[in-house]
């Protein structure tokens, strides 16, 4: 009976020291790297508020929807704080009203924009309709987009 026991005692140490001796690379796998991962090398970006150039271009996609009598599409670029003043049915009457008065031909012209933060002004002509030409317009973004905020 000793000899079993000596066998089973020999073969359990001889089986830890071989795999001692060994490496893999489950080992290192399982051992914490002093390396950085690459996620803590690059960490996500923080998104960042759109330019001025976007700014203008949103504003005349608005001026442009806004006399050609797009009320549903102009709305989406209000604001949430002047969605919440201004009713979808009657704002989009309003525009549609806009473009029999007018007509669609009224693009902004001279749009011109400054932005600090979330914040925006933007100034342009509307082309024919002096009255209705701006001057710090603002707008504000929501979303990572810009939205009008003149209400």
């Amino acid at each position: 009976m000793r000899t079993g026991a000596a066998i089973t005692l020999t073969t359990a140490l001889l089986v830890a020291t071989v795999a001692a001796c060994t490496s893999s690379g489950d080992d290192k796998a399982d051992t914490p790297s002093s390396r950085p991962t690459s996620a803590a090398k690059s960490p996500t970006p923080t998104p960042t508020p759109p330019d001025a150039v976007e700014l203008e271009r949103v504003a005349d996609t608005y001026v442009n929807l806004y006399f050609g009598g797009v009320g549903e599409g102009a709305y989406a670029f209000l604001s949430k704080r002047c969605r919440a003043k201004a009713d979808p049915a009657a704002y989009t009457a309003t525009v549609e009203q806009a473009a029999k008065d007018y007509g669609p031909d009224h693009p902004a012209t001279d749009v011109h924009a400054t932005v600090s933060g979330n914040m925006g002004r933007v100034s342009y002509k509307v082309k024919g309709l002096p009255k209705f030409d701006q001057q710090g317009q603002p707008w504000t973004v929501e979303n990572g987009t810009w939205k009008y905020d003149a209400c």
